[in-house]
């Protein structure tokens, strides 16, 4: 497949973890991402291991390691300081976060809106970083209504970002009916469609609940009728995944954006599909 790929990663705490990073992005490096992402915890709870995750996929998997910053609770000085850092490893992308405010917190620091951490980036440091931002083409589980929600995206991108990443969806209409609306509000920058494998039924569904990604009732009853059997669920996974893909890229999508889970086989089984 001639499509350029990327892929996300989350930041490993345990021994365990970093040991199963490693062996995925050396399995996933084979297909030659044009980056990959490394995620940002609510409230900084990753502060230090996101840099840290970044650095070794960078000098030990030679990888181009993009962080994701989240503006929630920080100060203009601490993001300030954070990106410097990433200046330093020779990192050009960023991906730019409001990102949730943690139970318990009571202030969402300098920046309440990830426009207004693009608007600073863009400012501070002169069009050094590549910015992706994020969209949702089903609408942001937060947000007001749909025309609020294209809105602030819009708000995101005109404030200087270089290029956005979706929320996983299982729609094909839902990404393409999104980007012609970006387009009407003047979005000119690449969309590209986050891609989330199937791997497990009751995880993803876990996870779409909370990001409001829809999983289209044919499918979740194929799943639930799968039951246990892992093996025939990573099946059919992985052939509705890749024939999204197929759509997403015959109509025009510019790339695709795997959130891999820091697992090699859901994404691997997917992309073995589309060669």
């Amino acid at each position: 497949m001639s499509t350029p790929v990327s892929f996300e990663f989350y930041p490993p705490k345990t021994d365990e973890q970093r040991a199963q990073l490693r062996r995925t992005a050396s399995r996933l490096r084979s297909h030659a991402p044009d980056y990959v992402s490394v995620t940002f915890g609510a409230g900084g709870s990753t502060l230090s291991y996101t840099p840290q995750t970044v650095r070794e996929l960078r000098e030990e998997h030679g990888l181009d390691a993009a962080p994701h910053v989240s503006c929630v609770g920080g100060t203009r000085d601490e993001i300030r300081a954070l990106l410097t850092q990433y200046q330093a490893m020779g990192c050009r992308r960023i991906v730019a976060l409001r990102g949730d405010l943690p139970s318990g917190m009571a202030s969402y620091g300098d920046f309440r809106y990830a426009s207004e951490l693009v608007e600073f980036i863009r400012h501070d440091f002169d069009g050094y970083f590549h910015i992706e931002v994020a969209c949702y083409p089903e609408m942001h589980p937060q947000a007001g209504d749909a025309h609020a929600d294209i809105r602030h995206f819009a708000a995101k991108v005109n404030a200087g970002a270089d290029g956005a990443i979706t929320q996983y969806f299982y729609n094909p209409d839902a990404y393409f009916r999104f980007v012609d609306e970006a387009r009407r509000h003047g979005v000119a920058v690449p969309i590209v469609p986050g891609i989330m494998p199937i791997a497990q039924y009751s995880q993803l569904r876990r996870f779409s609940e909370l990001c409001g990604a829809e999983i289209p009732r044919w499918i979740g009853k194929r799943l639930e009728a799968y039951r246990d059997d892992v093996e025939s669920i990573r099946a059919f996974g992985a052939e509705v995944v890749a024939d999204l893909c197929r759509k997403l890229v015959a109509g025009g999508a510019p790339a695709l954006h795997f959130y891999t889970l820091n697992l090699a086989k859901p994404t691997l089984a997917v992309l073995e599909h589309l060669r």
